[in-house]
């Protein structure tokens, strides 16, 4: 899918972190430390990518998480000058449905099924780059 598609209004950074593999509890009982995940089909690191859509209709969809798998931690577009809002474009964006089934409930015999699922849907990139803006094509 296109950026523009996945963000009308566009997308800003608010941070990259690296994605963590679960740690079973025995795992931690023995300090083992914790493990950044990798991408199944190419083996690079998981990191992800903290987003504002400007384009959201409710606060509550208003941040969402692209992934990109990168051998080093992806490097967000320099910040507007003066502030710290970091417009920037996802190269490569993938979009993968799922459904979101935890607030179903009533499946023991004799209650009525409550199913009040959502569809979700997780994004993934290949890269980030800053917004080119008109202005800046001109010159």
């Amino acid at each position: 899918m296109t950026h523009d598609f996945v963000f009308p209004r566009g997308a800003l950074v608010m941070g990259v972190e690296p994605v963590l593999r679960f740690q079973s509890a025995e795992e931690r009982v023995k300090g083992l430390p914790p493990q950044q995940e990798t991408d199944k089909e190419s083996g690079l690191l998981v990191w992800s990518v903290l987003v504002i859509d400007q384009a959201a209709e409710r606060r509550a969809d208003a941040v969402v998480t692209v992934k990109i798998a990168a051998p080093h931690q992806p490097v967000p577009p320099e910040a507007i000058p003066g502030t710290d809002v970091r417009p920037v474009v996802f190269e490569g964006l993938t979009v993968t449905p799922w459904i979101d089934d935890k607030a179903c409930w009533g499946a023991h015999v004799g209650e009525r099924h409550r199913c009040r699922a959502k569809l979700g849907y997780s994004l993934r990139a290949s890269g980030m780059a800053s917004v080119v803006t008109k202005s800046a094509k001109a010159a």
